[in-house]
């Protein structure tokens, strides 16, 4: 572990001065920012001896000058070769053979960041070694067939067929422009903010993407990509001295530049505005509730200081934040829509914004809701906050800032976008580490002297504000065709000006293109690229300390691990009482035990309650099947959290929940059951391979079918039966929830406990308190015996682009038995043959490949994907593949090791406890994970060819496609498709 550094303000080191030296008391650390002396770069440099997760990241200002995306294009194409590493992508090569915890990189709308992260110092020093290269020398800036494969290309084949656009990005923002809440969010911020950069498109317009040239992009890496434009961060436990010294090495080629990068800000408008758009809905689709209306508002001319950026979250919790805050119950309440839209306060821009609207409304209702919202405003404005609002509020802010629980994410780079926040435009980068003062003051301020400082920020920020614009969104079954037609004729118009040798021209470079993506990168170059050496993975298995108990009738696991004082408590109540019939129910029943109330408060008191005295409780199915049995398990799982001194509080408050449950609100149950549905549809339209995955699962296993009964297609389409049971039958629907907490909650639970040693005595009494409020008895169990039928799947979206899967399960379809080398070898197809073929060569934004080791179900997606056939074909092709596959120890050694990083993977104190909870269920000992680990890194290359053999099974394996009509259509015979349209009508039945 490294020492904190000694320096003084104005010290010089490796070619840095130090400016600024302090103790961030809220993180137990010490920050120093130091200035580049050659080039002007700053570093903010957080010294955490804590932190093993160390993390680093580089930061450039990037506001682009129109929608042609090239914020977004060069993002991706500086990952893909530099100087010092002349491979294709070092990108995937690192994803290949690191133990990264976050290995990525991110366009906004003012910014680019590249942020790595490893809790292995050397693989530290790898990862940021390939990125500062890949950001100061890319080998695009050289070689234009990076843009065109990253970005946009023409492709043709052959004389007489028509060219069409193809690229990584083009087809990535098709896909975003698809969805209609995406398409909303860009058109509203786009025309809120439009005198700055915000008023186009960083991640580019799929109709402006092609008018991006070479030129252009050299350029503007030439202006921004310079370290005089850089901001660095380091946090975590590496030797500080280090972080100045590998940062010069890279800079000082560089002289200082002047860049002209800062965010121009909106002048405020001195009355409202409004914008009408067109979103593209299937033909088949009743439009007359699909329209959508949000009003929003610029709240500042600059970035406030973080008191009253505080104060802003606050008041949007209190407006916003919960299912009983005001204006959101008021838009729920209303009947309008379906779902409350916009987020409420957004502040990582140069000037803050909120945004609030109601999705699946009437055309003509979208003037009630713009009143509505102006209405509910001004009333709580005049009324003032309820103040245990405020206090349960501010409570929450404060736990989750004390708390940093960031869950997978690195706690460095929260912190680094907290300080970016700032420090992107002009601000200190410091400031966004502190809240001690400023909730303090605002404690003083609220809570104590009951100061109407929220309300009078609601009149002056919003309802006195005419920077305030209201935007319409329309359906249109129209708009989807026209969009294809306009791009086609683009393409015709272009192709009718070119010669017979322009043509050729295009097929040649086509040719070479492919070519190009289809060639292995030399040995040599390879070899370039640095990664550990698996003698440096631990051979033993992580365990997770754990002491097992009976407490009360429950088993009882208890975690000693450090937790700051936070204790974490999971309840898993057994589902193997529950009928099959009620499995489309439990996701409503798990958000209604939460949001419907108790005998002692309702929905809107119970959350007060909640903030007040935890962290947060919440309930959700975990269903999974179980190595060596084709039952599935599953539990319904509690989960809560708070500080120690309030653990009696929690337990009371959970035991509340699961027994005094309230279930006779009928139109609160439609609300919740509105929202639902309205998130089915966006799953379809934003991540068809999420649904695809879970169509071929309910074929395959009974634990997949019960996953896809609770959360997938057939689920969005119970919605419509069970809401319209609801309007004609409520005592039957009311009923069956009662039914259901009657099903699940019994004193025979799994209790698990993750906090610091010395406070785990203390949670016995609660919790015994808590188990004696249960009723007695085990679960019943239920059968769930589906019949598991085969069958391929074409599911018809309003999109322009598909994500194709198609699946079999390698246990039982082709006698295969686990062995730890399967695990690497999907890595590794994942990383390359997939990757290559089916996001490099075929312009999908990801194709990918699941292994699920407990079940055997081995599925291959693909996301954003121009292509179906094609993706398909190079799905059957991986068997011979890897049966072809040349295996050095290069490529073994980096497979072996990025499996490892993902077995291996980072976890927070609470995250750990759960682990070992879901491990406990399942019955994985720790015993088993070590005989899987040891065939992990004893996997040899034979043990990957013999995969080929258990991959061949899923060549007559079963498709599904969620797709535009088209495409969908085209491949329908074909492929056998059975087809379905979930969009094209109110849902009925179930699937």
């Amino acid at each position: 572990v490294a020492t904190r550094t000694e320096a003084e303000v104005g010290q010089k080191l490796h070619g840095w001065t130090c400016e600024r030296i302090e103790q961030l008391e809220e993180l137990d650390c010490k920050g120093l920012l130091w200035r580049h002396d050659k080039t002007g770069a700053e570093l903010m440099s957080v010294e955490q001896p804590l932190e093993e997760n160390k993390t680093f990241g580089v930061v450039f200002r990037t506001p682009p000058e129109d929608s042609n995306g090239i914020a977004h294009v060069l993002e991706h194409s500086v990952l893909c070769g530099s100087r010092k590493y002349p491979v294709k992508e070092p990108f995937t090569e690192l994803l290949k053979g690191s133990m990264q915890t976050f290995l990525n990189a991110m366009t906004f709308p003012d910014r680019t960041c590249y942020p790595v992260a490893s809790c292995n110092l050397q693989d530290f020093y790898n990862l940021v070694d390939v990125y500062l290269d890949a950001v100061l020398h890319p080998r695009a800036m050289k070689d234009p067939r990076v843009l065109a494969q990253e970005g946009w290309h023409y492709e043709v084949e052959e004389q007489g067929k028509p060219l069409t656009f193809k690229g990584v990005v083009f087809n990535e923002m098709k896909g975003v422009y698809s969805n209609p809440d995406s398409l909303q969010s860009r058109t509203l911020l786009n025309n809120l903010l439009p005198d700055t950069p915000y008023g186009v498109d960083s991640g580019g317009d799929p109709k402006e993407i092609p008018n991006l040239t070479f030129d252009y992009f050299k350029g503007f890496h030439e202006r921004f990509y310079h370290p005089s434009n850089a901001k660095f961060w380091f946090y975590g436990d590496d030797p500080p001295a280090r972080r100045l010294e590998l940062l010069d090495e890279f800079l000082t080629e560089f002289e200082r530049q002047e860049v002209d990068s800062a965010i121009r800000t909106q002048p405020l408008w001195p009355e409202p505005r409004r914008v009408e758009h067109a979103f593209a809905v299937g033909k088949d689709e009743d439009l007359s509730k699909k329209y959508m209306a949000s009003v929003s508002w610029v709240l500042s001319t600059d970035k406030p200081d973080l008191e009253t950026s505080l104060a802003l979250e606050i008041m949007n919790y209190c407006l916003m934040g919960t299912p009983g805050a005001p204006l959101r119950k008021a838009l729920t309440d209303s009947g309008l829509g379906s779902r409350v839209t916009g987020g409420g306060l957004y502040e990582g821009l140069a000037q803050p914004t909120f945004s609030v609207g109601l999705k699946d409304i009437r055309e003509s209702d979208a003037q009630a809701v713009e009143d509505l919202i102006l209405a509910t405003m001004t009333c709580v404005a005049e009324e003032g906050f309820d103040p245990e609002a405020v206090e349960a509020a501010l409570n929450r802010i404060e736990f989750m800032n004390r708390e940093l629980n960031t869950g997978g994410f690195p706690r460095g780079l929260t912190l680094m976008f907290s300080a970016v926040n700032n420090w992107n435009y002009g601000k200190d980068p410091f400031e966004g580490l502190r809240y001690d003062a400023p909730i303090k003051a605002l404690r003083e301020k609220l809570v104590v002297n009951k100061e109407k400082v929220l309300e009078g920020m609601l009149k002056e920020r919003l309802l006195e504000n005419t920077h305030r614009l209201t935007v319409t969104s329309k359906p249109s079954a129209e708009e989807g065709p026209r969009i294809e037609q306009e791009e086609k004729a683009r393409l015709e118009e272009h192709q009718a000006t070119l010669s017979e040798g322009d043509v050729q021209a295009l097929i040649d470079a086509t040719k070479e293109l492919k070519e190009l993506q289809e060639k292995p990168d030399p040995p040599e170059a390879l070899a370039s690229v640095p990664r550990l050496d698996v003698a440096d993975i631990p051979k033993e298995t992580s365990k997770v300390p754990t002491e097992a108990g009976l407490l009360g009738g429950a088993e009882v696991l208890r975690h000693p691990l450090l937790t700051s004082g936070v204790v974490y408590v999971d309840l898993a109540f057994d589902l193997r009482g529950v009928p099959g019939r009620l499995l489309p129910l439990l996701s409503l029943f798990c958000r209604g035990l939460r949001e419907m109330g108790t005998k002692k408060s309702d929905f809107v008191q119970l959350q007060r309650r909640v903030d007040l005295a935890t962290g947060g409780v919440s309930a959700s199915p975990l269903i999974s099947s179980k190595r060596g049995s084709p039952d599935p398990v599953a539990y319904l799982i509690m989960r809560g959290k708070a500080m120690s001194d309030k653990v009696d509080n929690l337990l009371d408050l959970m035991a509340e929940i699961a027994t005094e449950a309230r279930w006779e609100n009928k139109e609160r149950f439609v609300q919740l059951a509105r929202e639902a549905q309205a998130a089915g549809r966006s799953q379809l339209l934003s991540a068809g391979h999420a649904v695809a995955g879970a169509r071929l699962g309910r074929q395959l296993t009974a634990a997949g079918w019960a996953n896809e009964q609770v959360g997938g297609l057939s689920q969005y389409q119970a919605l419509g039966d069970l809401m319209e049971l609801a309007e004609k039958d409520w005592p039957a629907v009311e009923a069956q929830l009662r039914e259901l907490q009657e099903c699940v909650f019994k004193r025979t639970c799994v209790a698990n406990i993750t906090a610091d040693e010395a406070l785990l005595p203390g949670v016995d009494g609660p919790l015994e308190t808590f188990l004696g409020r249960l009723p007695e008895g085990a679960a019943t169990p239920s059968v769930w015996s589906p019949e598991l039928t085969r069958g391929s799947e074409g599911i018809i979206v309003p999109s322009q682009v598909n994500y194709v899967g198609k699946a079999a399960n390698l246990y039982n379809d082709a006698d295969y038995k686990l062995h730890g080398s399967a695990i690497v070898t999907s890595r590794l197809l994942g990383t390359t043959w997939l990757w290559d073929k089916v996001r490099v060569v075929g312009g999908a934004y990801g194709g990918f490949c699941q292994f699920d080791v407990r079940s055997g179900d081995f599925k291959y997606l693909s996301y954003r994907d121009p292509n179906l056939k094609q993706t398909l074909d190079a799905y059957d092709g991986t068997a011979a593949f890897l049966r072809e596959m040349e295996v050095n120890a290069d490529t073994l050694a980096k497979s072996v090791i990025g499996t490892m990083g993902d077995v291996d993977k980072y976890q927070l104190p609470d995250a750990k406890g759960f682990t070992a909870l879901v491990r406990h269920l399942l019955g994985e000992t720790d015993e088993m994970r070590q005989e899987l680990r040891d065939q992990i890194l004893g996997t040899t290359g034979d043990d990957m060819r013999r995969f080929a053999g258990a991959l061949e099974a899923v060549r007559s394996g079963a498709v599904c496609v969620v797709g535009g009509e088209d495409a969908v259509r085209g491949a329908a015979e074909e492929l056998g498709l059975d087809l379905r349209s979930p969009l094209a009508a109110p849902p009925t039945g179930n699937a």
